[in-house]
Parts: structure tokens; C-alpha cells; sequence
């Protein structure tokens, strides 16, 4: 891309503080002068945490419904820890599977505070993990920007302190980690994850079975890699997290729209050295426009607060890309794996959104929340070369389908 981070200007009409404006600028200016975007390149793996028993159902999930699949297994004193990939050059994911039911660490603790998240307690997005090429120097640096990283002996999973791995502490705002390595991502083995095992035969064949039943469904090669991971956190906290992003990453704020439908909106963290967004995925925020005890005077729309209100600030979903094109006459690419996949069982939140006639547009589309990770999967087709990155209307209508199937009913109040 190019990006000249202090010349470029945010795209939007979401209009953010002075304070915000300011030190976006002074931390560019940071990691510029302290050798940061020198030493960091593209996000290189995404995490997410299971609960006991649920590492299986959800790799077979996944082996349907996005292009992962299952590269290397290990075992740690704490956990099951599987690694997947898709195209190589992609970002991997790491799944994280407790040994025991009853296992418990800050992940379970934040799920047990929130009231729609505590059916699966030790189900969560954990965060990234960037490339550096000095892993011991990158921890230096991001130190003397008041970052903490969680130290041997502070974690009940030692994951988050391997020798070849360190990762930041939970982020106060989204709850989310960032680690960072510096080994190459051809073979976990490298990493030193655990003891290496191999899946029984039945759990062999399972997910033979499944990675079969996406090919027969004629989807598997449709589905590309992450367009975008999207957090949602609360209203007042949107600026602070992603100035926190923006310190912990070689990203910069693309840009930020408000959707007023639904009295919130979007904002865009980027790679600034990618053209597209599937070699370093986006990071996006989305926030309510105004805290949910002020919105009892306006009776707005508040999907995106009250979601953080009843599973707590985290992330909401991952989008995949669908490769553009016309399946048929009648159908894109995007309606024919959604087509598919609905005759499977799989359910979705609403119709797919947008129109792709013969104007670049997007045609995009949630399911449901994922019964083992929590997290909605998004399909994105970028239609004739579309070069924006999303419109309002779509992500209006995204917003309200998910909001409905997000609703807590407590007493009198129903959120």
C-alpha cells in the first residue's frame, strides 16, 4: 500500500476526540522512531479457547465452514493445543483445549461475570500473533510504552510465556491478548507447544469426514482466507482500545463510520504494507454511540452495548472471504455456500445482505454464534472488485440480525 502513516487522513464521518486525534499521531510517531514497524510484519496466527471436550466438534466446525484445517496437535501440562492453516501464507489458528472440566484462568473468570457468556465459560477469542524478527527486543520496547506482558509463573497456561512465544496481558478494554515470535510458521514443532500426539482413528476419520462433506457440498475451495476480526466494546472505551491496538501493532485507523440505524459504528484498524487484507487480517471496533444508562433518555437502538453488556467485551465475529464470482445465473458465489451450508443445518441470522449487480458492492452475511467458540463466522463477497471496505447499509442490517439473537431478558429490562 504505501501508507504514509503521519500524512494519511482517516476515511469516516465518525468524528473522534481531540485526545484521540493526538496521540494516534504521537503513536505513529512512536513506533516509527523506536523501530517498531521495522521489526513487526503481518499478524500470523488467531487463538481461540474452548472448553473441555469441544476441541473436536469445533475443528470439525471449522473443516465445514472456513478453510482451516489440522496441521499439528500437542499436549501441555494444562492443555490440548491444535494448530491449523489455511493458504500458507495466511494467518494460522491456534485452538485451545483444557485437559480438565474444571480448569480455570482469567478466561473463565471474565465468561463468569456476563450472563450470556457463562453457558460455555472457557469459550473465547484469546487475540493475535504478529511476526518480529527480535522477539526479545520487541518485548524491550513495547515495555517502555507501559505495555505488560504476562511472565513465567503468572499464567496458569504456560502458552502465553513459551520461550518462543510472549504475549501481552488481557487488554482492560477488550479483553484480548497480542503475542508476537519470531519463528517461522512452516512448522509448529519449532514452536515448542507441548508434547506432539496424533488424533485417535475415530477422530482421524472425523474430520476426514467433514473436510469431505465441504468438498461435497462444493464449497470448500469458495471459502478463502480472514477478511477482518471484529471486537465490540463498550461505548465509552472505543477510542482507548484502539489507541491500544495501534501501540501494540504495526496497524494504523483506516478509518471509523457511524451507523446510525443502529446508534453505533465501525472502526477500521489495517496492515499498512499489505494489498490484501487476508495476508494480515483487519481489526475492526465497533462501539455504541452512547453507554446504555445515557440511552435510557434517547430509547435508541443499542445492539452493539448490549451484547458487550451480556457476554463482556470480546471478540464478536471473524469474517471469511468468498471468492468473487456468479455461480450460476441467479446466485453468487456468497448465496451458493450459504445455500449449502443452510441445507446442512447450518444456521444463519438472516438472508444475505447486499445486492453485487454490476456495480462493485458486498454481499455479506453472519450465522449463528458458533455452539463451541462462541464467535459468529461472516461471509464476505467482494463484488467486482469493490475497493472500499464496508458499506453502512450492510453493516446496519448485519448489526440489527445480530442484535435480536443477542437479547438477554432480565426482570423488566430486555437486552
Amino acid at each position: 500500500m504505501g501508507i504514509d502513516l503521519l500524512k494519511q487522513a482517516p476515511q469516516g464521518d465518525k468524528r473522534n476526540s481531540e485526545f484521540f486525534e493526538d496521540y494516534r499521531l504521537k503513536i505513529y510517531e512512536r513506533r516509527l522512531s523506536l523501530g517498531l514497524d521495522q521489526l513487526l510484519g503481518n499478524l500470523r496466527a488467531l487463538i481461540v479457547h474452548v472448553e473441555t471436550g469441544d476441541g473436536l466438534p469445533y475443528l470439525g466446525e471449522l473443516a465445514v465452514m472456513t478453510p482451516y484445517r489440522l496441521m499439528g496437535s500437542y499436549i501441555s501440562a494444562t492443555h490440548r493445543i491444535f494448530v491449523l492453516s489455511s493458504s500458507p501464507a495466511f494467518p494460522r489458528l491456534i485452538v485451545m483445549e483444557p485437559l480438565a472440566p474444571a480448569y480455570t484462568d482469567e478466561i473463565k473468570q471474565l465468561n463468569m461475570l456476563y450472563p450470556l457468556a457463562r453457558r460455555k465459560p472457557n469459550a473465547r477469542y484469546v487475540g493475535e500473533v504478529f511476526q518480529t524478527r527480535d522477539l526479545k527486543h520487541t518485548q524491550e520496547l513495547l515495555e517502555r510504552c507501559n505495555i505488560r506482558f504476562s511472565e513465567p509463573g503468572d499464567c496458569r497456561n504456560d502458552f502465553y510465556t513459551l520461550a518462543a512465544l510472549r504475549f501481552s496481558v488481557p487488554s482492560d478494554f477488550t479483553h484480548n491478548r497480542v503475542g508476537y515470535t519470531q519463528m517461522p510458521f512452516e512448522d509448529p514443532d519449532e514452536w515448542e507447544l507441548g508434547q506432539p500426539f496424533q488424533l485417535t482413528s475415530a477422530e482421524q476419520k472425523h474430520l476426514k469426514e467433514q473436510e469431505a462433506l465441504g468438498k461435497a457440498l462444493g464449497i470448500s475451495h469458495l471459502i478463502e482466507g480472514v477478511d477482518h476480526m471484529a471486537t465490540r466494546v463498550l461505548a465509552g472505551e472505543r477510542e482507548d482500545a484502539i489507541l491500544e491496538f495501534l501501540t501494540l501493532s504495526n496497524y494504523y485507523f483506516w478509518g471509523a463510520y457511524n451507523i446510525e440505524e443502529m446508534n453505533s459504528s465501525t472502526n477500521v484498524t489495517r496492515h499498512p504494507a499489505v494489498t490484501d487484507d487476508k495476508y494480515s487480517p483487519a481489526k475492526v471496533f465497533t462501539a455504541n454511540n452512547t453507554p446504555s444508562f445515557v440511552n435510557s433518555f434517547e430509547n435508541l437502538p443499542m445492539p452493539t452495548e448490549d451484547f458487550v453488556r451480556n457476554f463482556g467485551r470480546r471478540m464478536h465475529h471473524i469474517a471469511y472471504e468468498v471468492t468473487d464470482g456468479d455461480h450460476s445465473h441467479e446466485q453468487k458465489n456468497v448465496d451458493f455456500v450459504v445455500a449449502q451450508l443452510r441445507s446442512h443445518g447450518v444456521p444463519f441470522l438472516a438472508k444475505v445482505i447486499g445486492e453485487c449487480g454490476d456495480q462493485p458492492d458486498l454481499k455479506q452475511i453472519f450465522s449463528k454464534h458458533s455452539d463451541y467458540s462462541i464467535l459468529i463466522t461472516e461471509y464476505v463477497e467482494r463484488c467486482h472488485g469493490f475497493a472500499g471496505f464496508f458499506t453502512r447499509k450492510n453493516v446496519a442490517s448485519l448489526t440489527e440480525a445480530a442484535g435480536q439473537d443477542e437479547r438477554y431478558h432480565h426482570g423488566h429490562v430486555f437486552d
